[in-house]
């Protein structure tokens, strides 16, 4: 079954850039339980990509790619955005148990990825000083900042209540993300 005959939306051609195995039903994007992570990040990159392709609402894309990583990432308990408003974070589109409002530059891994402009990888959130914990779940997390004109203009959070769970594929694949997609985050 093709994209176009479960949506009639934006999102026509779809199948043609996605493996039709994850095409279900409307949007319910189910990477293969098997896949290792290079082909999951490109699924997703792929995936992410027909999405936002055609949408200007960066609140929109960011709203689809949350709820798209939180599909096809396994063993997270948030995942989400941060946009800079003024001097600091604000939350944004999220996926998980509710979560900080504002977080200051410099402070946490969101705050230290919005400050630096460099990706934060954490194995053990308890571990790095001045760590938020909004779930206290949370065992590890990355963040990847979203820039726009070499400005930070909102970071990509995924938290796991696993420790460890992120590491060097998952730091490349959610770079990859942000850089294809990130002018539609902005």
């Amino acid at each position: 079954m093709s994209a176009s005959a479960i949506c009639n939306c934006r999102c026509r051609g779809l199948a043609a850039t996605i493996h039709p195995s994850y095409i279900l039903a409307m949007f319910d994007f189910n990477p293969a339980a098997d896949a290792d992570k290079v082909t999951l990040y490109d699924d997703l990159l792929s995936a992410a990509d027909a999405l936002t392709a055609e949408e200007t609402d960066t609140i929109a894309n960011m709203a689809n790619i949350a709820a798209l990583i939180w599909q096809f990432l396994p063993d997270l308990n948030w995942a989400g955005f941060y946009r800079m408003v003024g001097e600091e974070l604000v939350l944004g589109p999220f996926q998980g148990k509710t979560a900080c409002i504002r977080i200051a530059l410099g402070k946490g891994v969101c705050g230290a990825a919005a400050a630096s402009g460099e990706t934060q990888l954490v194995e053990d959130v308890h571990a790095f000083p001045g760590h938020i914990a909004c779930d206290a779940a949370s065992a590890s997390e990355i963040v990847v900042p979203v820039t726009k004109d070499g400005r930070v203009v909102a970071v990509l959070d995924l938290d796991s209540p696993t420790p460890a769970r992120f590491d060097a594929a998952d730091k490349t694949g959610l770079e990859a993300l942000v850089v294809r997609i990130g002018s539609r985050l902005a």
